[in-house]
């Protein structure tokens, strides 16, 4: 049975859907960061359960766009002056956020335990890298979808 183009248009909206995520993780993520430094743990647990939600939802959706028949590469050629900083944005990109979702585990599971300490010292690590991922995940979806889009 051959999917039509009809069919398969909903999957190029994923993109939008995933940079709107990654924003909505960032922004969780920090939110979390500004109330556990001001002490409301309560309020800092639910940013941070909304971080992860937001990020497995992402995941979720940029496995299905890219695993989908229909989709193929999107690859970034023009301007050529912007590809080697694009390039190097993506790379980095890409190298951290694999261990983002054992790090968020990791600290998710030090947390539910009540391990504080070990928690905190954890965190401390990987906060900025899932920030860093998730905002140069927002940034490589405009460089390639909105700035310069790659026909």
């Amino acid at each position: 049975m051959a999917v039509t183009a009809q069919a398969a248009d909903w999957v190029y909206v994923l993109p939008r859907v995933n940079a709107a995520l990654n924003t909505a993780s960032a922004a969780c993520l920090v939110v979390g960061y500004v109330l556990i430094r001001r002490g409301q743990r309560r309020r800092h647990r639910a940013a941070m359960i909304g971080a992860l939600s937001c990020s497995a939802l992402f995941l979720a959706s940029y496995l299905t766009y890219h695993l989908n028949p229909a989709v193929g590469t999107v690859r970034f050629v023009d301007p050529a002056w912007l590809r080697p900083y694009y390039l190097a944005m993506l790379a980095t990109h890409v190298v951290l956020a694999v261990p983002v979702v054992p790090m968020a585990l990791v600290v998710l599971y030090l947390a539910l335990r009540g391990r504080h300490a070990a928690h905190r010292r954890f965190a401390r690590i990987a906060l900025p890298v899932w920030l860093y991922v998730s905002v140069t995940g927002v940034l490589v979806y405009f460089v390639l979808y909105v700035a310069f889009p790659q026909g």
